[in-house]
């Protein structure tokens, strides 16, 4: 049942309200089932600044079901990208991809309009699997024009239109939603592959900082506030920082989860102003930036001044006076 703005304005208040006034300025814990998936992020491009939260690149121009046929699929092949690994091709050597915002059981995709323009979906009819793949991950699903979209492993398959010769991978991280797809139906990210919700890496000039699952590069906004737990990013600002999502303590890896906060407890979930369940590390919410493409990019450092990687116990990378 839908409710009115007014409404819905009135209940995050209240619940914004009563967050703050506990220690951390909202401590709950993570639940149990939650995945690190950058919980506003979705498909765009991070150099036009748009495209985040809605599923697909505002600046994308035309609709899905113009009467264009797609490309036909034909043999898949198995590529290998010097960053990603193994990653999956059609006849053609065009990189497929996958988004997060899908589902693979049961298959089902959620890239339509102007989203399915710049990701065009892969036709299921004559995919074919190629050396190195696994034929029993080929499957299909039904789009809402009726049309049939090839699977792997249950994720539908797209490709990107921006990627123009064989080998591109320009689609890779756009939005922290879009990855390219492996044979098995994994994300091609070579050693960041099956990474924990949140773990640690060792950067060649930032020391030690926080990655998520996806192994991006996670940032603290030196504007946002741990006592009381307030946040100075809202609206437009996630499009490029989006946040990230609970992520269960259990699905980390040498992160502090007890942090310097009142109580001792530093790693509980934030209730954000905007109905948003956002995880923090020492009480402090945390984000990824649109604008890093691949594992290990920090283009988000030292942003505005006031955007700087983390430590695992949550304190800012270069930031002055830290």
């Amino acid at each position: 049942m839908k409710t009115s703005w007014r409404s819905a304005s009135l209940v995050v208040s209240a619940v914004a309200v009563a967050a703050l006034t506990t220690a951390c300025g909202s401590e709950t814990a993570p639940p149990a089932s939650s995945q690190n998936v950058g919980a506003t992020a979705a498909a765009g491009d991070s150099g036009s600044g748009t495209g985040l939260g809605s599923g697909y690149d505002a600046g994308a121009a035309g609709q899905e079901g113009t009467g264009t046929q797609a490309a036909s699929a034909g043999e898949l092949a198995v590529a290998t990208d010097a960053e990603l690994g193994e990653l999956l091709t059609d006849s053609d050597g065009m990189t497929l991809y996958r988004f997060d915002k899908d589902v693979a059981e049961p298959p089902k995709s959620n890239c339509d309009g102007d989203c399915a323009t710049k990701w065009p979906p892969v036709p299921a009819d004559d995919a074919t699997a190629g050396v190195g793949i696994d034929k029993n991950k080929l499957g299909s699903v039904t789009r809402t024009d009726g049309t049939k979209q090839l699977t792997i492993d249950g994720w539908p398959a797209y490709r990107y239109a921006k990627d123009t010769k064989a080998g591109d991978v320009n689609g890779q991280g756009v939005g922290g939603t879009w990855y390219a797809l492996a044979p098995t139906g994994k994300k091609a990210q070579g050693e960041d592959a099956d990474l924990p919700g949140l773990s640690t890496r060792k950067d060649s000039k930032l020391g030690e900082i926080v990655i998520d699952k996806n192994g991006h590069t996670v940032y603290r906004f030196m504007k946002d506030s741990p006592w009381p737990m307030k946040t100075a990013c809202t609206g437009e600002c996630l499009e490029k920082w989006p946040v990230i999502a609970p992520v269960d303590a259990e699905d980390t890896e040498g992160i502090d989860l007890k942090g310097s906060g009142p109580r001792g407890q530093g790693y509980v979930v934030f209730d954000r102003p905007d109905g948003i369940k956002q995880q923090t590390i020492d009480c402090v919410p945390i984000y990824t930036f649109a604008g890093d493409k691949k594992p290990g990019d920090t283009n988000g450092q030292g942003v505005g001044g006031t955007w700087f990687a983390i430590r695992p116990d949550g304190k800012p990378v270069g930031a002055p006076g830290q």
